[in-house]
């Protein structure tokens, strides 16, 4: 693999990174490509060591000079590298507004850092990165499975700020088999982390092999289970980025520390195109199909797989953010600790298994009243108890 380099700032300058106009000769730049202009020198990425660690170029040998070298003996000096420490860096910019942290982002890795955008909004970083004045890139992973709204959006972002985002997409050939084995709907039945690993995390993987750098809108309200303690600034725990090995790809969080209040007074504010699904009760948007409207009062990640565990809803994309006991829970294997709003000692919890079972009994020497609701639900709270009080009273008036 071979990239082109130039020495003036301006060739860098394309419609696929800002607003400004660009020349028709100049090609956008895909993910894992990196020909940015005519006048360019090619370097071997195998020997380029890059990413967390600056990049630190080895000499070139003249092979002239090898038979030479063999005969004289030299004292080997090596060079001293310095490894940035991204773990401070969050500290120094934790309080710093998410545009300062772009800021910083777009500067320290230019056309090596890439936004993951959504198509929710996570547009507010689109929004960033054109105010810092600095070129950026912007990639979204395109599963198949998206609402039609997320692909009208798309193409609405792309003339509001005159770039071409790049697409990553899923193997076919992986789809293919996914879906005539299991069809196209079992998330429903074994979970979501099947298909989210062949529609999302794998394209998302081949997408980051050409970056050093990229940049999410992760917040810590998102998911009081997963992001609550998501840096604003970090090395990617599970993904590599270009050359490979640990600590290859440097992950940014501008927005971890802003509320999702603000986050929309700042895209009203700025007058910001938005998902025409927000406007129908979508909060947190993905999948079509693994994603629904919540209701006033829910919390946004509640419209997002919501037949799994509230404590481990992460597709993939994020899978650091899990702890340990996040791993199993994410498996199915924990309950939710929630407090229960039936304080009762007549109260069965019932997983799947246990209500298929109960249902299958054909004479039942007591009555049972089954009822399915989320406990952390407020509008589980509310309602849903009235309603179960009023049908206890009604179907079984010598109590429950």
């Amino acid at each position: 693999m071979a990239f082109a380099v130039t020495s003036s700032p301006a060739a860098i300058s394309g419609s696929s990174f800002s607003r400004s106009s660009a020349s028709s000769d100049l090609k956008i730049p895909q993910i894992g490509s990196f020909r940015l202009a005519d006048r360019h020198a090619t370097v071997n990425l195998s020997q380029k060591r890059c990413a967390v660690k600056p990049v630190n170029a080895k000499p070139k040998r003249n092979d002239s000079m090898l038979s030479h070298a063999a005969t004289t003996s030299a004292p080997e000096v090596s060079e001293k590298v310095e490894v940035e420490d991204f773990e401070q860096l969050a500290k120094e910019l934790n309080n710093a507004s998410p545009l300062e942290i772009m800021d910083k982002a777009l500067e320290k890795f230019g056309n090596d850092i890439a936004i993951a955008f959504s198509g929710a909004e996570d547009v507010a970083l689109i929004e960033y990165a054109k105010l810092t004045g600095r070129p950026f890139r912007v990639f979204s992973l395109d599963t198949g499975r998206l609402n039609p709204e997320t692909y009208r959006f798309f193409d609405e972002v792309e003339k509001h700020y005159g770039i071409r985002i790049e697409y990553m997409f899923p193997d076919a050939v992986e789809v293919q088999a996914l879906v005539r084995s299991k069809g196209l709907f079992s998330f429903y039945e074994d979970g979501h982390q099947e298909c989210c690993r062949v529609r999302k995390v794998r394209p998302l993987r081949r997408a980051l092999k050409g970056l050093r750098a990229w940049i999410t809108g992760q917040r810590k309200d998102q998911s009081p289970g997963t992001r609550s303690e998501v840096p604003v600034v970090q090395v990617d725990p599970v993904f590599e980025g270009l050359g490979g090995g640990d600590g290859s790809l440097v992950k940014w969080n501008p927005v971890a520390n802003v509320d999702g209040k603000d986050i929309w007074n700042f895209l009203r504010a700025m007058n910001v195109p938005v998902n025409s699904l927000h406007a129908q009760g979508f909060v947190s948007i993905g999948c079509e199909p693994c994603t629904r409207p919540v209701l006033p009062g829910q919390h946004e990640r509640e419209g997002r797989w919501w037949w799994e565990d509230a404590k481990a809803k992460e597709c993939g994309l994020h899978k650091g953010n899990l702890k340990e006991d996040g791993a199993a829970q994410a498996n199915g294997n924990v309950a939710t600790t929630e407090s229960d709003i039936f304080n009762s000692q007549s109260l069965v919890t019932l997983s799947r298994t246990g209500i298929e079972n109960l249902a299958k009994l054909e004479s039942r020497k007591e009555s049972w009243v089954v009822v399915l609701y989320a406990p952390w639900c407020p509008f589980c709270q509310v309602t849903l108890l009235q309603t179960v009080h009023k049908l206890v009273e009604k179907r079984l008036p010598f109590g429950l």
